[in-house]
């Protein structure tokens, strides 16, 4: 299989997608051991498979998250711990999903125009060395599918 021959019909359920996205991770990881080069391509192909508005990788950095591969405008580059939605996940340990930012208090604000957030920590060795984050100019556009996905996908990484 190449690396793009893969296609998501506008007729297929999210979970649809996001097993066609997930056998194409599992192709495009399978012979990288770089973490760097497989966080790259694992953004691009989420950002682009599903069209969000942003996605990408926040990695830890002593008592910060410091941006990593992502696809979308400008991001934040520094991130603290336990701020905004990435440091709250960072801090917590857990996934988190905001169906509209505007009330998730502290939030941070990078693009005025995104609306919702998920936020999933990434382990590596037993330890939290970033988040996975992906925002949507809509709201409500992430759920417990997102997450589940999400998370069988970048356990490809930590692996």
């Amino acid at each position: 299989m190449t690396h793009d021959n893969f296609t998501l019909e506008p007729a297929m359920t999210k979970a649809e997608k996001y097993e066609t996205l997930l056998k194409q991770a599992e192709s495009l990881l399978a012979d990288e051991t770089n973490t760097l080069a497989n966080m790259s391509n694992v953004c691009a192909l989420l950002h682009h498979g599903l069209c969000f508005w942003w996605t990408g990788f926040y990695l830890v950095d002593g008592d910060e998250l410091v941006l990593g591969p992502f696809q979308g405008p400008v991001a934040c580059t520094r991130i603290g711990y336990g701020k905004g939605v990435c440091g709250h996940a960072w801090k917590e340990q857990l996934s988190v999903v905001v169906p509209n930012v505007h009330e998730f208090e502290g939030h941070i604000a990078c693009s005025s125009e995104s609306n919702s957030e998920i936020v999933l920590p990434i382990t590596k060795d037993g330890e939290i060395i970033g988040v996975f984050d992906v925002d949507s100019k809509e709201f409500n556009t992430f759920d417990e599918t997102d997450v589940i996905y999400l998370q069988k996908i970048l356990s490809l990484i930590s692996e």
